[in-house]
């Protein structure tokens, strides 16, 4: 896998980079859809990016830097 990895979410895209996640888990409390979770080496992934809300709580809530939500400038 690579270090980014960038999924496409309905109103954008989110980018991860598991080389800085240090596996806090802080963006998985945050999800209001509880689609991001912790892996067994200790980083974050997203399950079912399709229904993701891009409202960014994880990107503020996290201490790294390690995940980027980009809105389409279409869909906002």
């Amino acid at each position: 896998m690579t270090e980014v990895q960038t999924l496409p979410i309905p109103r954008g895209k989110l980018e991860i980079n598991r080389k800085w996640c240090k596996g806090c888990s802080l963006c998985a409390d945050a999800c209001p859809k509880g689609i991001i979770t912790v892996d067994e080496l200790g980083k974050i992934q997203v399950r079912d990016p399709e229904i993701c809300l891009g409202c960014g709580q994880c990107e503020a809530i996290c201490p790294d830097f390690a995940i980027r939500v980009e809105k389409d400038e279409k869909t906002g």
